[in-house]
């Protein structure tokens, strides 16, 4: 059996990928199955540097092809933010409550809350050669206060084109199926089935 190791600790993340590549023949790994606690330097200007920084460290250190990703929550009214910042928005220590407050703080009673989840993920060889990218984009907006407790970061404060719902109200059936990660993973799988001849 392959195996592709899901460069993250995050089990919230680590399930979505899960459910999103349970067609695939490959057994998913993530860091811990090799112990690594390492951390990457994401110190990219990018989602598509960050995901290939990760990718790219993990490969090397676990000897298996790693596929990961950098997403974050771009919000026009701020200028982007909080961006490739998303998970290091309010501090390192800040949690996602943190992140969230000061969020709804900076866009105050602004009426343009227009916004868009973006994911690039990057797979690496096992030599830590970036193999292939994909770019997965959720447009929505931002409502005045979280609903919902599903989900993990912002999808309380995020709620899709097309649904009165946010991330953190939906059922994870609908999300996987509109999410930016859910996107731009469905572009990677064909490429996987090319990669381990499945």
């Amino acid at each position: 059996m392959h195996e592709l190791l899901i460069a993250t600790n995050n089990r919230g993340k680590l399930a979505e990928f899960a459910r999103l590549l349970a067609g695939l023949s490959v057994t998913l790994r993530d860091l811990s199955h090799y112990r690594i606690s390492s951390e990457a330097n994401e110190t990219g200007q990018s989602f598509a540097e960050n995901a290939s920084i990760k990718a790219a460290f993990y490969a090397k250190l676990s000897g298996a092809p790693a596929l990961a990703d950098d997403s974050g929550l771009v919000v026009d009214h701020l200028n982007g933010e909080p961006g490739v910042h998303s998970a290091r928005y309010g501090g390192d220590n800040a949690s996602d409550i943190d992140r969230i407050d000061k969020m709804l703080a900076e866009l105050g009673d602004t009426r343009d809350r227009s916004a868009r989840f973006v994911c690039i993920c990057a797979l690496a060889d096992a030599r830590g050669n970036i193999i292939r990218m994909a770019e997965g984009v959720c447009e929505g907006s931002i409502p005045d206060a979280p609903r919902g407790a599903n989900g993990f970061g912002y999808d309380p404060v995020f709620v899709p084109v097309g649904f009165d719902q946010t991330f953190g109200e939906l059922t994870s059936d609908i999300k996987q199926s509109i999410s930016h990660r859910a996107l731009a993973v469905k572009k990677m799988i064909p490429f996987l089935r090319g990669f381990f001849k499945i």
